[in-house]
């Protein structure tokens, strides 16, 4: 696929067709999901709604928001869509919807770096509690399947040496840090899965998240590769704040969305998997190569310290996931960078 002619509902069509027995297997279901109108469950949303009229699929799905009126300005083809039914609240504390469901995807949780800096115990509550929430509900409403969104920060800072990190590694995150509450949270939230499993039967698959970029996300938050794509947009100089050093590598959610498909309907039960892409590239590269692409090719690395819960390296292995479950990375890193620009209204000039 070309970028100059890419249109977001290729994206749309590419998952249908890598998921489409995942899809099927959701057929005549009734899904829950939480964080639906989040970055990843936008692209959940984009998916089930093509799915119903591409596949015919007859799937019932109840998204939990904490304001309607603000997803309806957001996204309003999907939430005026007539499958989905939205639920106000919050996830420490909504109202259980009446009747059974057959899936869950747990995937809200007030997650930035500013809310880490300011109220880290706010944001250990909200991972902690708000999974055990949707655990109860899970196990309230007899659903077959769960689905945690967790994180790569888990494994807390990956050794220098380690070029990707596995599942196997039993790594964590510094507890005298208040800087790790996320990553911390996310890793009993880990342990709270594992403990309804054992308790209530309950089949629960586990994705580890590393980062990923494409439409949907936000291009002026904490995250590099956004706020790069947004310097070059506006016709800026692409600044990395730090010494350009850090290595990340970044999951086209078009592939993200598929994989999470896959582990919903496929995924080993108690069993979790890492969900990101194997190619790393540093912060320094990632910006030359940002600049290159949609803007002049100018870019500066600042060389301040770095503050962040992870300056090293950030990279998993995802040879488990594509040896157990048949996904693959199918978009590359430019073509990535590329179709986040154009979804956010990037006009290329060559």
């Amino acid at each position: 696929m070309e970028t100059r002619g890419w249109a977001f509902s290729q994206d749309l069509e590419a998952v249908i067709d890598l998921a489409r027995d995942d899809l099927l297997g959701l057929d005549g279901g009734r899904l829950f999901i939480t964080g639906g109108t989040g970055f990843i469950g936008c692209w959940l949303l984009e998916c089930l709604r093509h799915a119903e009229q591409r596949l015919g699929l007859r799937l019932r799905t109840t998204i939990l928001t904490r304001s309607v009126d603000a997803f309806r300005r957001k996204a309003p083809h999907l939430a005026e869509h007539r499958g989905f039914t939205f639920l106000t609240g919050d996830v420490l504390n909504f109202d259980f919807p009446d009747g059974e469901f057959t899936h869950v995807v747990h995937a809200a949780a007030d997650a930035s770096a500013k809310l880490n800096a300011e109220d880290p115990l706010r944001m250990f509550d909200s991972v902690i509690g708000g999974t055990r929430r949707a655990l109860d509900f899970a196990v309230a409403s007899k659903a077959r399947r769960f689905l945690q969104l967790s994180s790569g920060a888990v494994y807390g800072r990956q050794p220098p040496d380690m070029t990707h990190v596995d599942e196997r590694w039993m790594g964590a995150p510094d507890c005298g840090a208040p800087v790790n509450s996320y990553a911390e949270a996310k890793r009993a939230a880990e342990m709270l899965c594992t403990l309804y499993a054992k308790q209530f039967g309950a089949q629960i698959s586990i994705a580890r998240i590393f980062a990923v970029l494409g439409p949907y996300q936000t291009l002026d938050a904490h995250f590099a590769a956004g706020n790069f794509i947004n310097d070059a947009m506006r016709g800026r100089a692409v600044v990395a704040q730090g010494d350009g050093r850090a290595c990340r590598s970044y999951l086209y959610a078009g592939d993200l969305v598929v994989w999470l498909l896959r582990l919903l309907t496929r995924g080993e039960a108690g069993r979790a998997y890492n969900v990101g892409s194997s190619e790393s590239v540093t912060i320094g590269q990632l910006a030359a190569r940002v600049a290159a692409l949609i803007g002049d090719g100018d870019y500066k690395i600042l060389g301040a310290a770095d503050a962040g819960w992870n300056p090293g390296r950030y990279t998993p292995s995802t040879v488990a996931i594509e040896r157990d479950l048949g996904v693959t990375r199918t978009v590359s890193l430019d073509e990535s960078i590329l179709r986040t620009a154009l979804w956010n209204g990037w006009k290329p000039s060559r």
